[in-house]
Order: structure tokens, then C-alpha cells, then sequence
């Protein structure tokens, strides 16, 4: 990997005043990423995340730093519609509003088809696909009822677009993200609600980093336009593009963070 990082760029308060939930927020990933972007840009944000001590510590963390009154947490399986929708009773509660949603959480694994289990497909189509789908359905329902429009952005993934060994039920998931976050926005556009999503190709962090042979790592980075892999934050930008006033005419795309659009 080349030494060629970008600078970190500073926060213009593009989302102030607005109240964003995101979910798969906990840790050093794109969710935790996206949730610091949102709070320097001036959002109020509301994570969710099943893992507990680690949603704890981010609440804290990010609430030491912006303020308790912006920064709360509850833990969320987005495989449980009810938990769904207490997350966003959470944000409504406190902050009288739901403006944005990031839907960012979902699950890989690898496993050659011939190999692969039912339960295998089933649990990655359901975090990754239905996760996506009963969020944004949630979502929409909330902000169609407020009568103020929205924002809806969907993590979805490269390997939605090409091919990769091993990877059939997480492509077929993100796949699926694309053409739902499509629909999607056909649909909420008439009650001023825009849904778009955002492919990453590779989006590393130190915890990743450490479980990823040095062998697979170098073999995806020769893939990168930029002989490295993005930083969480990177990604996290094109999120905050994506929230923000500067898209307003954006719906339904599929914006792709890398060089990989086939």
C-alpha cells in the first residue's frame, strides 16, 4: 500500500440542525465514521448497533466530544422490526423530527456456493438485504407522516455490480440494496424524500485490518485506483454529500466510492 492518504477534511456545517439515525454505528467502521462526520457537520445523530459495550463506548465517546443533547444510542438488530422502530421512536422522542436515515449495517462471509448452507444465505440476505429494506420502509413511513421530506442513504457494495468467488450471498444482498434503494426513491419522491445509496469497494480499519491476511489485503489493493484502501471517513463524506443540501436533486443512485464501477 502506497503512502497517499488524504487530509481529513474539516466539517461546514452541512447537516446542522438536522436529526440523523444510523445504524451499524458502533466501532471504527463506516457506521462510526458517518456518525462523527454527521456530528462535525452539525447533525444530532441517534446510533443503533446489537453490539452493546460497543455502542456504550461510542455513545460516550461521541457525547464527550459534541454534547450529550446531540449523541444518543440504543441498541438495534435490524432483523427485529420492533427494535427498528423504537430507534427512530428515540430520535423522535428527543428531537421532535426524523431528517436523515444511513442504513449501514450488514454481514459478509465467505463460502463457495457449492459449499455454501441455507443458513449461511439466509442470515446474510437478512441482515444485509432485509435489514436494508425494513429500515428504509420505516423510515419512509415516518417522514411521508411528517410532511417535511428526507433522507434515506443505503450502504450497499462494489461486489453488488461485479463478480467475486466466494461472495454469492453478499453480492446478491447488495444487489438487492441497489435496485430497492431505486425503487425506493420513485416512490418517496412524491412526499419530498430522497433515497440514495453508496458502493464502497475496500473501507478499512485497524480491527479489519488485523483479521485480513496480508496476502488478501494486498490482492484487493492492487484493485484501488490509488494503490490503497479508503479510510472509513472517506466514505463517510460521500454519506454526508448524500444528506446534505449539495445533492438535492439526487435520488436513486447508486454513487460508487472507488474506481470500481463496471
Amino acid at each position: 500500500m502506497t503512502d497517499n492518504k488524504a487530509p481529513y477534511v474539516p466539517g461546514h456545517g452541512l447537516l446542522t440542525g438536522r436529526t440523523a439515525v444510523i445504524t451499524a454505528a458502533a466501532g471504527t467502521g463506516i457506521g462510526g465514521a458517518t456518525a462523527r462526520r454527521f456530528l462535525e457537520e452539525g447533525a444530532r445523530v441517534v446510533l443503533g448497533d446489537a453490539h452493546e459495550r460497543r455502542l456504550k463506548e461510542t455513545v460516550a465517546t461521541l457525547a464527550g466530544e459534541f454534547g450529550e443533547e446531540r449523541v444518543a444510542g440504543r441498541v438495534s438488530d435490524v432483523t427485529d422490526e420492533a427494535q427498528i422502530d423504537a430507534l427512530y421512536d428515540l430520535a423522535e422522542e428527543r428531537h421532535g423530527r426524523l431528517d436523515a436515515v444511513v442504513n449501514n449495517a450488514g454481514l459478509g462471509g465467505t463460502a463457495l456456493l457449492t459449499e455454501m448452507t441455507d443458513e449461511q444465505w439466509d442470515r446474510v440476505i437478512d441482515v444485509t438485504l432485509n435489514g436494508t429494506f425494513r429500515c428504509t420502509r420505516a423510515a419512509l413511513r415516518r417522514m411521508k407522516a411528517g410532511g417535511h421530506g428526507g433522507v434515506v442513504v443505503n450502504n450497499a457494495s462494489v461486489v453488488g455490480w461485479r463478480a467475486q468467488a466466494g461472495q454469492a450471498h453478499y453480492a446478491a444482498a447488495k444487489a438487492g440494496v441497489m435496485a430497492l434503494t431505486r425503487c425506493a426513491a420513485v416512490e418517496a419522491a412524491a412526499y419530498r424524500v430522497r433515497v440514495n445509496a453508496v458502493s464502497p469497494s475496500l473501507a478499512m480499519h485497524p480491527h479489519l485490518v488485523k483479521v485480513t491476511t496480508p496476502e488478501l489485503l494486498a490482492a484487493l489493493t492492487e484493485r484501488e485506483a490509488f494503490g490503497r484502501y479508503a479510510e472509513p471517513w472517506e466514505v463517510a463524506n460521500v454519506i454526508v454529500f448524500l444528506a446534505s443540501g449539495y445533492s438535492s436533486y439526487m435520488t436513486g443512485e447508486t454513487v460508487s466510492v472507488s474506481s470500481q464501477h463496471p
